[in-house]
């Protein structure tokens, strides 16, 4: 019995729990979580395979789901991630900023590519040396709760730094971190009235050459800090887990 676990009921756990139920993904049934008892309750509701609801982290590792979804915040991340990895089960971290601040290694935890593409060049251009990367991310002022009418640079500094005071608009940036090295990534968060899109742009100078990447998505329409892309590309993450574990 392959069953999938959801903590956070959200936007993005909606998303992959209605992907679920629509056989995008296979699996024999799902389990929800989310500290809000009446989301969790409400998705399931919208669903027509089997669901089971838990009220808690322990009651949901303890139906030994094959793999467990967090996509709820970076602080929920922080506090059940070494729960679920004694619990021997595979893990998909969307909130990747907590991996930041945690010590924290496993074969069970794995990081969707979230917004963006590319960092398995990234990380491949890592082991030969990479002197910079620079993310420059430019959102809509109504995304970032700003009402500006002109381009605005609202922060420039490290990654490390911007997933704690953006910590819902800029996993991408921990992901980058992830793959080459938080102290190799700069970041630049722009609001800016001109877009529509959440648009990322990377740029990574490394030994041997230099790498361009631009992404425009599409804001998720119940939640605009987070692009659909993030959520689609959990979704293929976790089929391909559960299709290599038997």
């Amino acid at each position: 019995m392959k069953k999938v676990g959801i903590i956070g009921c959200g936007a993005i756990g909606t998303l992959i729990a209605e992907a679920v139920g629509n056989g995008i993904v296979k699996c024999d049934g799902l389990i929800l979580y989310d500290y809000n008892n009446e989301k969790a309750d409400q998705l399931a509701r919208s669903l027509t395979i089997p669901v089971k609801v838990v009220r808690s982290l322990d009651e949901m590792i303890k139906l030994k789901p094959s793999v467990i979804v967090e996509a709820a915040s970076q602080q929920a991340a922080k506090e059940y991630i070494r729960r679920i990895l004694k619990g021997d089960i595979e893990l998909i971290v969307m909130s990747v900023g907590a991996l930041l601040d945690l010590d924290v290694r496993s074969s069970k935890i794995h990081i969707p590519s979230g917004a963006i593409g590319g960092l398995d060049a990234i990380a491949s251009a890592a082991l030969a040396g990479i002197s910079e990367v620079v993310l420059t991310t430019r959102k809509n002022p109504k995304v970032l709760d700003m009402n500006n009418r002109e381009e605005k640079l609202v922060y420039e500094g490290t990654a490390r730094e911007a997933v704690k005071l953006f910590p819902r608009e800029i996993n991408v940036a921990a992901a980058l971190a992830l793959a080459a090295s938080p102290e190799k990534v700069k970041v630049r968060i722009v609001s800016d009235p001109k877009v529509t899109r959440n648009v990322h742009e990377v740029k990574v100078k490394w030994k041997h050459g230099e790498m361009l990447l631009r992404f425009e998505n599409e804001p998720h329409p119940e939640n605009p800090r987070t692009s659909a892309l993030a959520a689609w590309s959990a979704m293929r993450l976790l089929r391909e887990i559960l299709q290599r574990n038997p």
